[in-house]
């Protein structure tokens, strides 16, 4: 925009300069014209003063012109370019080349009447353009700079502009950026009117994403919660039946089928337990929990299963560690990991629970049996995932991927491990 206006201010200049040029020969060249009369059968002219003195300029432009009656020179330059043709009472305005220097001509002509005939008088008068030249050029320079202002004006106006509009939407990037993962709330904050549309869309496909969502662990919770009452009796019904049949080929089948039963228990348990993380991880009821206690709880209900697995579970603690928390998901976190290590920890050997207080509160949950695979490691907390050494055991691959939710929920991290000694440990620290 800059470079136009430089073009066309310039263009407008040199029209309106060109046509005061033009206005000042037309006045010399009529002038000039005005003297031309008949005198004893010959053409004379009295040259004015002032058909001369109009064109002076401060650059000293030099003047030239001719005078001919009928096509024959009376006075002036002979090779002065002039139309070949000239009407009387016409103007004519040409530029042209004389002498090496850029020029502007005015010819006109006049008629005559003597008593031998009409007689035609035309006059050049032409100017060199140095006076001219020297204005455009002043006016160029304050167009240029002109140009320039404005060109650095629209420039800071733009980069505001565009710099108010971006910090508005990199505020908006991180406000989303910042969310949890199960965090699908409308964006509530002010944007400018441009960015309305996009806000709007943005929420209203959050809005249908959540309640897809919330479609999706509603109706797990549900079919979790109607299957396990069923698999409860039809296990004992399948146990009371396998008390009485003696057959072996029969009490394999029906071994096999309580194996099946506890799997799909198991699973729809933690499904139910899964969605209701998912649900409380959005709207955590935090108050303040003493872990030590948690765990405490949970190795008084724990031990007799521990007991009949000739596994001993203990809980090393150095005193309270108390956290700003949801008691309910760390709860059922740390009853999964310890399952966990009681599902796969040998018989006759110890789990350990302890817990720390350095820069934070760590609890480990250390037990003594095959370790993690270490090219399963970084998968093991995947939704489903299992390893491949878990031989018989049942699970559904969902114990640590509650733990590391409900860790990530509290901004907490969890570690996997093997120990030197042999034996795996799962950290959370907080």
């Amino acid at each position: 925009m800059a470079v136009i206006l430089f073009v066309v201010v310039r263009a407008l200049a040199t029209q309106v300069a060109q046509q005061g040029q033009d206005n000042i020969l037309n006045a010399s060249l009529s002038s000039i014209l005005d003297t031309a009369v008949v005198r004893d059968g010959s053409v004379t002219l009295d040259f004015p003063y002032s058909s001369f003195s109009m064109l002076s300029t401060n650059a000293d432009d030099r003047v030239y012109y001719a005078i001919y009656e009928d096509g024959t020179l009376l006075s002036g330059y002979e090779k002065l370019p002039a139309p070949d043709v000239l009407k009387a009472d016409h103007r004519h305005f040409d530029t042209a080349s004389f002498s090496g220097e850029k020029i502007r001509i005015a010819s006109g002509a006049r008629l005559l009447l003597a008593s031998d005939g009409p007689r035609t008088v035309s006059v050049s008068v032409a100017q060199t353009q140095d006076a001219l030249s020297e204005t455009l050029n002043a006016i160029s320079r304050n167009v240029a700079l002109l140009g320039v202002g404005f060109f650095i004006l629209s420039s800071g106006l733009a980069l505001w502009a565009a710099s108010t509009t971006s910090s508005q939407l990199h505020r908006l990037t991180r406000s989303v950026t910042r969310r949890g993962p199960q965090d699908l709330s409308p964006v509530t904050k002010a944007v400018p009117t441009e960015m309305g549309p996009l806000v709007g869309s943005l929420n209203m496909f959050m809005q249908r994403l959540d309640h897809t969502l919330q479609q999706s662990e509603d109706f797990i919770a549900e079919a979790a919660h109607r299957i396990r009452t069923p698999l409860a009796t039809v296990r004992s019904h399948a146990e009371a039946t396998l008390q009485r049949v003696e057959h072996a080929e029969n009490r394999a089948a029906l071994q096999s089928m309580v194996r099946a039963i506890d799997e799909s228990s198991r699973a729809a348990g933690q499904l139910l337990d899964h969605a209701m993380v998912t649900f409380r991880t959005e709207n955590l009821n935090m108050e303040e929990v003493d872990l030590v206690e948690v765990l405490q709880d949970l190795v008084q209900r724990m031990t007799p299963v521990a007991e009949m697995k000739d596994i001993a579970l203990s809980l090393q603690t150095e005193g309270p560690a108390v956290l700003a928390g949801d008691a309910i998901l760390l709860q059922n976190a740390l009853r999964n990991l310890i399952d966990n290590a009681l599902k796969y920890a040998p018989s006759e050997t110890d789990v350990v629970i302890r817990t720390a207080k350095d820069d934070g509160i760590s609890i480990s949950i250390l037990d003594d049996g095959a370790g993690f695979d270490l090219a399963e490691m970084h998968t093991l907390s995947g939704r489903f995932v299992r390893g491949k050494d878990t031989g018989n055991k049942i699970g559904s691959g969902l114990g640590l991927t509650i733990a590391q939710e409900v860790t990530t929920a509290h901004g907490g991290t969890m570690t996997l491990r093997n120990r030197p000694e042999g034996g795996a440990c799962v950290t959370l620290s907080f």
